[in-house]
């Protein structure tokens, strides 16, 4: 009995016009005979991978409690077996039913009665209802090879397409797993349609300089690493039955942090976290940008290769960058370093864009500069001259002076000062110290993050700055602006101000310009990407078409 097909995605692709096959170099067939192919067989043993958690908590129960098996493990232990031979009867049926080739079908983007055969990738699964997923060769975007530590052990990768219109991950096909050697000649047979020429004398744009360590400490993970990993080792303890806070060793500990002067415990605790946090972000930095590589692999397609225990190979059409963001988090900036990061399509839903759009660790800020305006193939806005960026009311300053206060100053005084009434003097001394240091402290901030403020238009790109703990300069392709939204608040329409948000098919869906005059940003968002607000304008001396409201007058 036949099952029904399900296509996911359109299975004719038209040609790009002026073309009739693949570029220069590209091979001819990529396909070769177009047979259906299967995953690799190790992928059976990478879908047992989950029984480390549960055994190595068996393990540790046991070594905890002196090799005495309680009836309670025994359960778990049989519920392990039993999940065991579910998941592997799962994963041997979903390995047998799971095929995939790349296959021509009709293409009808010649003339009437003169179609043309476009190349496919096809992967075919289910048991009862068989899917047919179909997605022409010339609509994948990027491809990414990701291997866990599990998967370089054994030899396999995992091969994500992604296509356009795949930004919400559900147009991505993903193979899991293929031989390493396999999944390389894949990649190239689904890129084989770009245009294989040089980009440049020297495509190579970055690879990994380890002087650059010294900028790991410069982020978030330097302190709340630590926490976050002592949160998860005691979430691990808790959950195996052994609780933290009654081992002897940790109540020892305590007591004699306690007994101790806390002048002097206090600073050799807070130089602990951040050795222990240093450590960990050098650690995390080497093994995720392990080996980095940024270069064009021809004149249509940049790919990042990177990763120690998790590799991952990600490659980006040009013709879906959309812009490039450079990130200089504050201790980041404080050291003269920043990140790169690509704004395009086709990387997956938030969080795998997150992961996949990483151009540059963090660096030295020229490096940064220097790479940003390599991806665009064009100066970024700073790297030269220093950009113009048109700045923003004054009472944009007074907003962020007066948030900072409400928030972080009062409350905090504010508790103090209650808990000094109700208990003792000494915190009604620390209320008045905190206070002090803290409106200094916001100050200060809200004052960096006004002259952080800007924007502008350079070109095809539109251009904007915010931000004080992390300033982000963004420069976007005008073109890929598709709306725009006004947002503002009670507050915020009080004061004369409106934040633009971008929409954009890419990267984070939408970029915000905040607070702008609120009669200049019609204008701004009009001259940025024209075409999307005219219809809802009206220039001075046109007059006013009958019922209808008033609309924002262009200056």
């Amino acid at each position: 009995m036949s099952t029904p097909h399900e296509h996911e995605t359109p299975a004719v692709a038209h040609d790009i016009p002026g073309t009739a096959g693949p570029a220069p170099g590209a091979p001819a067939d990529p396909a070769g005979t177009g047979e259906w192919r299967r995953l690799d067989p190790r992928t059976l043993l990478v879908h047992c991978g989950w029984l480390a958690a549960p055994l190595g908590s068996l393990a540790l129960t046991a070594l905890a409690t002196g090799g005495r098996i309680t009836a309670r493990a025994w359960i778990t232990l049989a519920a392990v077996a039993a999940s065991f031979a579910v998941v592997t009867t799962i994963g041997l049926i979903r390995w047998a039913r799971t095929e995939f080739r790349i296959a021509r079908r009709p293409d009808g983007a010649g003339a009437p009665g003169q179609g043309r055969a476009a190349l496919t990738l096809e992967v075919r699964s289910g048991l009862l209802t068989r899917r047919l997923r179909s997605v022409p060769l010339r609509r994948i975007r990027t491809v990414d090879l990701t291997a866990s530590p599990l998967h370089r052990l054994l030899g396999v990768t995992v091969l994500r397409a992604g296509t356009a219109g795949s930004g919400d991950g559900r147009s991505e096909l993903s193979l899991e797993a293929l031989a390493v050697g396999e999944a390389e000649r894949l990649r190239a047979e689904l890129l084989a349609y770009a245009d294989a020429a040089a980009a440049g004398n020297d495509p190579v744009l970055a690879r990994i300089r380890w002087r650059w360590l010294r900028y790991a400490p410069l982020t978030f993970w330097v302190v709340g690493g630590v926490f976050v990993t002592a949160g998860s080792v005691y979430r691990v303890l808790d959950g195996i039955g052994i609780e933290p806070w009654k081992l002897g060793f940790v109540q020892e500990a305590f007591r004699e942090f306690g007994a101790s002067a806390l002048w002097l415990t206090v600073p050799v605790a807070l130089l602990a976290v951040l050795a222990l946090g240093s450590a960990g972000a050098v650690a995390l930095y080497v093994e995720n940008w392990w080996d980095y590589c940024l270069e064009w692999t021809d004149a249509r397609t940049l790919r990042v290769r990177r990763g120690l225990f998790t590799t991952r190979s990600v490659t980006i059409e040009r013709a879906r960058l959309r812009g490039v963001l450079l990130r200089e988090p504050l201790l980041l900036r404080a050291g003269c370093g920043a990140l790169v990061r690509a704004v395009a399509g086709g990387l997956g839903n938030r969080e795998e864009n997150r992961k996949r759009s990483g151009l540059l660790p963090p660096a030295p800020l020229p490096e940064a500069l220097r790479v940003a305006g390599g991806a665009l193939r064009a100066p970024f806005p700073g790297s030269g001259a220093p950009v113009a960026l048109a700045a923003h009311p004054r009472v944009a300053l007074r907003r962020r002076r007066v948030r900072g206060l409400l928030w972080a100053v009062l409350p905090g005084t504010a508790v103090l000062a209650g808990l000094g009434a109700a208990f003792t003097p000494v915190l009604l001394h620390c209320a008045w110290i905190y206070a002090v240091v803290a409106t200094a402290l916001v100050l200060w901030l809200a004052r960096d993050a006004y002259r952080n403020l800007g924007h502008g238009i350079q070109g095809p790109y539109l251009v904007t700055r915010s931000g004080t703990f992390s300033r982000d300069t963004l420069a976007l392709q005008r073109e890929a602006v598709a709306a725009w939204t006004f947002s503002t608040s009670p507050f915020a329409r009080r004061a004369g101000l409106v934040t633009l948000t971008a929409a954009v098919a890419a990267g984070e869906d939408g970029y915000r310009v905040p607070d702008l005059s609120a009669a200049e940003a019609p204008a701004f968002a009009a001259a940025a990407a024209p075409g999307i607000l005219e219809e809802f304008l009206r220039h001075p001396g046109a007059p006013e078409p009958p019922g209808r409201l008033p609309e924002q007058r262009l200056p």
